[in-house]
């Protein structure tokens, strides 16, 4: 079984940036990724990422705002999150077992528990 685990969560205030990082034996796979859920709404996919060749994935909503990466050789995604927005408070999950670079959160088999992200003033 693929572990993984999520650190990085907090409280930001408006405007604010704060860096998600997730470590995991199962970075073997084409691509890994963030999704996000905050309370009483749908799931929400927030970026993915699959080999240095291809452009990063990103939701409409994190455009231009958030920023992943990977290193391979840590094992290590990261998510830089910039300008962050009361919106954008949610429990991120970092998800990886993806074949393919997609938006799909069908497609990414193994799920990590998730930190917290809460922006407020």
């Amino acid at each position: 079984e693929v572990q993984l685990q999520a650190s990085g969560g907090g409280l930001a205030q408006p405007g604010g940036s704060l860096r998600l990082s997730c470590v995991s034996d199962g970075f073997n796979y084409h691509a890994i990724g963030w999704f996000r859920q905050a309370p009483g709404k749908e799931r929400e996919f927030v970026a993915a990422v699959r080999s240095s060749a291809d452009g990063p994935l990103y939701g409409d909503s994190v455009k231009a705002r958030f920023t992943i990466s990977r290193d391979n050789a840590k094992k290590m995604l990261y998510l830089q999150m910039n300008s962050l927005e009361p919106a954008d408070t949610a429990v991120y999950y970092c998800v990886t077992g993806g074949s393919r670079l997609t938006s799909a959160s069908t497609a990414y088999r193994y799920w990590g528990q998730g930190t917290q992200v809460t922006v407020s003033s």
